[in-house]
């Protein structure tokens, strides 16, 4: 019943581009990709796998969907890479339409199934290419490819201007005043210990949060800047719709800025996805071995602060709460441990998930997914159950999410479950529990 609804969906992204494509120019571009842009990993993979299914029970969208093995990571690949491969390009439109509405909607390329491979296959990997072929044949959802036109266009992800960035700048410096009148928001400044990097949906839809930096860089006695030009926005996802070229524009011009102001370090906001085209993506597509300037999740900065005592807790967080595990920071980054440090530390009455750490399953938001936009929401809801479960089970009332993708899509999935839970960033409970020294509070 669910796959009739699906098949429902109208996206000009696909319904329309498709119309353009002919046999030759699909071929081509199958072949390109397959034969130019990826070698020996690629081979490596498709000849290793052995149809096992080990990978299905590591699926959330397989396990929300009353294992159907379609949904199942192999079957993804299946209808869609194998089949590719197997004929050779030769394909209709009807057919790239199918694996991008699989590749875009259905998979999070979160890399959980990847860890229950018995011999470690990236199958995000193998997504992450039938999504670099549906880029270059045009066929990408439509609120996605929108994303990709604003990072193209404007150099972040939400159409932000650059007086528009520095008027919320200077609008969220006042509104921190009013709670700390000592705190700032210095732009420019050469020589930083740090340069914060945010990303476009905070001075877009939740600037207080530029303003929770503002304190908390205050108490630690934080030296740091932000960017005054384009350069700010550390989102990316052209990484996840496929056009690796504008991936490869927007990270480049991040780590000049941050070179151009000549920081020490780069002190990254709670962004899942932001984290990994910085530090990975980014710098391989650009062929780099290692970004020029380090840069640390705002997970590894806040146990830093907190472990070192350069901020301390006045009273802890008293409601019943538990924590997401972005996929990119966690399972990619093995943050685990120190999320856990700041939650037991911030707060009184801490409700782990279970599955949890890099087992823990994902909101099916990072990817790319919740970018395909309203069209394909329903879908992303039904590939969420148990996702749901997982939370109602912990019986906590608020979910903390270090993570903008998780922040949104654990909301999409509150409303659509009717959970009654409310969502929180770890600067926001940082902002209501930690202590102001008194002299600067004048």
């Amino acid at each position: 019943m669910e796959e009739l609804v699906e098949k429902k969906v109208v996206d000009a992204g696909l319904d329309e581009t498709i119309k353009k494509l002919t046999p030759q120019r699909i071929k081509e571009v199958v072949n390109r990709v397959l034969t130019r842009e990826n070698a020996a990993r690629l081979q490596v993979y498709l000849d290793t796998c052995v149809h096992c299914g080990l990978c299905a029970e590591a699926c959330h969208t397989y396990l929300s969907r009353d294992n159907d093995p379609r949904f199942s990571p192999v079957g993804k690949v299946k209808e869609t890479l194998w089949e590719l491969v197997k004929r050779k390009g030769n394909v209709e439109p009807e057919f790239i339409r199918n694996m991008a509405r699989i590749a875009f909607t259905e998979c999070g390329v979160c890399r959980r199934c990847s860890m229950y491979c018995p011999f470690g296959i990236d199958i995000a990997y193998l997504l992450l290419v039938v999504r670099r072929i549906c880029s270059l044949l045009g066929v990408v959802p439509q609120y996605l490819q929108d994303t990709t036109n604003s990072h193209a266009a404007t150099s972040n992800q939400m159409w932000v201007n650059q007086d528009e960035w520095i008027d919320t700048l200077q609008w969220q410096e006042e509104e921190a005043q009013f709670e700390l009148p000592s705190a700032r928001i210095p732009l420019e400044k050469e020589g930083a210990d740090v340069m914060y990097s945010v990303i476009a949906p905070e001075p877009k839809i939740l600037a207080q949060l530029l303003a929770n930096m503002a304190i908390i860089f205050k108490v630690a006695g934080e030296d740091w800047t932000m960017p005054a030009t384009d350069g700010w926005d550390n989102s990316n996802m052209a990484m996840y719709s496929g056009d690796f070229e504008i991936m490869g524009r927007v990270e480049k011009l991040h780590w000049e800025t941050a070179a151009r102001l000549k920081v020490k370090k780069i002190v990254m906001g709670e962004c899942g996805h932001a984290f990994r085209g910085a530090v990975y993506d980014g710098p391989r597509w650009l062929g780099w071995q290692f970004p020029p300037i380090p840069m640390v999740h705002a997970i590894e900065y806040y146990y830093d602060i907190l472990s070192t005592g350069k901020i301390k807790i006045k009273e802890k967080y008293k409601e019943p709460i538990t924590v997401q595990d972005p996929c990119n920071t966690v399972r990619g980054r093995g943050l685990g441990d120190k999320l856990r440090y700041i939650m037991n530390t911030i707060c009184e009455d801490f409700r782990d998930m279970e599955p949890r750490f890099e087992h823990n399953y994902c909101c099916m938001a990072g990817g790319g997914t919740i970018n395909c936009g309203p069209p394909w929401k329903r879908s992303r809801m039904v590939s969420n159950k148990v996702k749901a479960e997982q939370l109602k089970e912990t019986g906590a009332h608020v979910v903390c999410t270090p993570c903008h993708n998780c922040h949104s899509g654990i909301e999409d999935i509150i409303g659509h479950y009717n959970l009654g839970l409310h969502v929180k960033f770890i600067s926001e409970l940082l902002i209501e529990t930690m202590e102001i020294p008194e002299e600067l509070k004048v």
